[in-house]
């Protein structure tokens, strides 16, 4: 937590305002899909083999051609693999439906989508605001902290050092939240995580709610510059929730379109493994071990382990999606999650 303006202010990035392990919240949010699936296969075969060794039993004096418990999980498998996919697709088919409409429909996201830019075009006092989204959210953050450093040389000529002290204090955490930003942005690419993980760090919605606190509780000692200073800045503030949100629902649409994908690739190998193991798989036929580990178990945990690929790869995409989801629920000056209470919030 960062003490500023009196109370308790949370901290700018995502990381040091959620309440939890930086290795957990790395493999969540940050860390590639496919590693965070690797890793989990890698352990789930580990686990499986390590069950094998300590089983007593060895594994062809119960198993063979026909057998009930091969038989009986793989053909699980089939059924989930088959209902799985068909559920991602179909899931990414509900998501992507408003890419679909008549052109009365797709006319009015156009207009929508132009007078938003037009809106922040006449805030940042461009002509033509960037096209991609890094530097789109860079430009709207170089407006709001200009207009920042306004709103601190407007207040130099108060006669209150409170209100003075609060919004240098203010005018200084954010621009140092957005230079970090901006710089985290700057060599991003739409498409990755970079770009919506960067975004996450700039603490707009705290950012408004101390503007406004400053403006309320000083009103009678601020100037009518100041007052429009305070309008400007959280005019530009207000910009980014919306942008925010709009990058975020982009970039789920995309991650959607990834996991879809995904899931197509890896079910066809998990299907053939999985119809092999029912139709050809004999313990009795892969006599002996390997570093001590006998052959049957190694391929019946490695057959296993490609079965459950494609619903491994599914955990990994809905780990990040949900988190971010469940961490940018609300929009605008709203805290959901916990935070040390003060006498401002209050």
């Amino acid at each position: 937590m960062d003490e500023s303006d009196g109370g308790s202010q949370p901290s700018d990035t995502m990381r040091e305002r959620i309440d939890e392990s930086r290795v957990k919240l790395w493999v969540l949010m940050e860390a590639n899909r496919w590693l965070v699936a690797g890793v989990i296969l890698v352990a789930f075969f580990l686990a499986l083999v390590v069950l094998g060794i300590a089983d007593p039993s060895p594994l062809e004096q119960y198993i063979g051609p026909g057998d009930d418990p091969v038989d009986t999980t793989f053909q699980g498998f089939i059924g989930a693999i088959i209902t799985g996919v068909t559920l991602v697709v179909t899931l990414n088919q509900l998501v992507l439906s408003q890419e679909l409409g008549p052109v009365g429909d797709q006319r009015t996201r156009m207009e929508g989508a132009m007078e938003f830019r037009r809106d922040v075009e006449e805030v940042l006092g461009l002509r033509t605001a960037p096209p991609e989204p890094a530097a789109f959210m860079r430009s709207l953050m170089e407006e709001t902290q200009n207009r920042a450093n306004a709103l601190a040389d407007a207040v130099e000529e108060s006669r209150d050092e409170d209100l003075k002290e609060e919004i240098r204090s203010y005018v200084d955490g954010l621009s140092a939240n957005a230079d970090e930003v901006s710089e985290t942005l700057e060599n991003t690419q739409f498409g990755t995580f970079d770009v919506l993980s960067a975004i996450l760090n700039f603490n707009y919605s705290w950012k408004i709610f101390v503007a406004r606190r400053i403006r309320n509780e000083h009103e009678d000692a601020i100037t009518e510059e100041v007052d429009e200073a305070f309008d400007d800045i959280i005019e530009s503030l207000n910009f980014f929730g919306p942008s925010r949100e709009h990058f975020k629902t982009l970039y789920f649409q995309w991650e959607f379109v990834n996991l879809s994908r995904a899931m197509l690739y890896t079910a066809i190998p998990a299907l053939v493994v999985t119809v092999a193991m029912i139709n050809y798989f004999d313990a009795r036929a892969v006599p002996g071990a390997t570093v001590g580990i006998s052959n049957d178990v190694l391929v019946l945990s490695l057959a296993t382990t490609i079965a459950v690929v494609p619903f491994v790869i599914l955990l990994s995409y809905i780990l990040r999606i949900a988190t971010v989801a469940k961490r940018t629920l609300s929009i605008g000056p709203f805290i959901l999650r916990e935070t040390r209470r003060s006498d401002e919030l209050d």
